[in-house]
């Protein structure tokens, strides 16, 4: 039976809730929404669409050697996007384009739970879970050596160029963010969600309520961090109302909490004062891409607007550390 999955969003009782259109996957994430945080639902969610959508059959039809197909046309997708020069896809590890083989696993990892979870619920139309284990997937390779995947180069960002980057800001305002994203690698709507009551300068930390995932995190945050905010406090902040941290200081919106589009124009500028160009510098490795508000320095800034090599310069498993200043 031939089956085409859309992925459907919508929202029960105030929480989220997904559906790829078929009652045992359905049923799945339903379960999974009362355990996991939205955005795990969510990756899951994904993962299946991929592999259902590229096997384009029901879940009871599913046997192993789909799977091993789907393996292999996801690896095909890689070294097609390889021939292509001017492709979009970001260059994985060998300079190869596509999917990773990191991506490729979490989906099979996503696909080997839900099959699990139908043969304990003790579905007749599911004889047995027809992903492979690991041990299994690797005895094709056993008897010889094994490709892996090499680690990505890891460089320094030197205190030098940070301190360019601070001292062509503007404002304290303006410092204080770009400190709190370069040096603690705060997340852009975390930091345009910070309140005032989230400041602990006593423990040098900042409380970040809304953290990725759903959850909230205590961060270690630089001295200079907290001299910048002082400083902003003091002179730039106007009064107002609210208790959000960061708010606009000129024109209209005076007063109004700091945008992701606000943000956004001001780094643009950084980057134009600082005479950044339009690609990354070549020594710089990209990892995979990831959602334009995950990224600890926004996009758009210093690397012309990819993600990617923004998320590495600043201290990304497969980027570029940050020297401490």
């Amino acid at each position: 039976m031939s089956w085409q999955p859309k992925l459907v969003r919508s929202h029960v009782s105030g929480s989220p809730a997904l559906s790829l259109g078929h009652p045992l996957i359905d049923e799945y994430l339903r379960c999974l929404a009362v355990r996991r945080r939205p955005h795990t639902l969510l990756a899951r969610a994904y993962d299946l669409k991929a592999f259902f959508s590229a096997v384009r059959k029901d879940p009871v039809d599913v046997i192993t050697s789909d799977v091993f197909t789907f393996v292999s046309g996801r690896m095909a997708i890689s070294g097609q996007m390889a021939a292509r020069p001017h492709s979009p896809a970001t260059p994985l590890e060998g300079g190869a384009r596509g999917v990773s083989i990191r991506t490729i696993e979490r989906q099979l990892a996503s696909v080997s739970e839900l099959f699990e979870f139908l043969a304990a619920r003790d579905d007749p139309a599911i004889e047995y879970n027809p992903v492979p284990s690991l041990a299994t997937r690797h005895a094709c390779t056993r008897g010889g050596p094994q490709k892996r995947t090499p680690p990505s180069p890891v460089g320094t960002l030197p205190p030098g160029q940070i301190e360019s980057i601070l001292t062509a800001l503007n404002t304290a305002r303006d410092r204080a963010m770009v400190m709190a994203m370069l040096l603690s690698r705060v997340r852009r709507r975390e930091v345009l969600g910070l309140r005032l009551g989230d400041l602990v300068p006593g423990e040098g930390r900042v409380r970040i309520r809304e953290a990725a995932g759903g959850g909230q995190r205590l961060l270690p945050m630089s001295t200079q961090f907290f001299i910048a905010v002082d400083a902003y406090l003091a002179r730039e902040r106007p009064p107002v109302q609210h208790d959000r941290l960061f708010v606009v200081l000129r024109g209209p919106t005076r007063g109004r909490p700091m945008s992701a589009d606000a943000l956004e124009a001001i780094l643009k500028g950084l980057r134009k004062r600082l005479g950044y160009p339009m690609d990354a510098p070549p020594d710089i490795p990209r990892p995979p891409p990831r959602a334009t508000d995950q990224q600890p320095w926004p996009t758009g800034v210093l690397f012309g607007g990819h993600a990617p090599k923004v998320g590495c310069a600043l201290g990304h498993a497969a980027g570029i550390r940050v020297q401490a200043l």
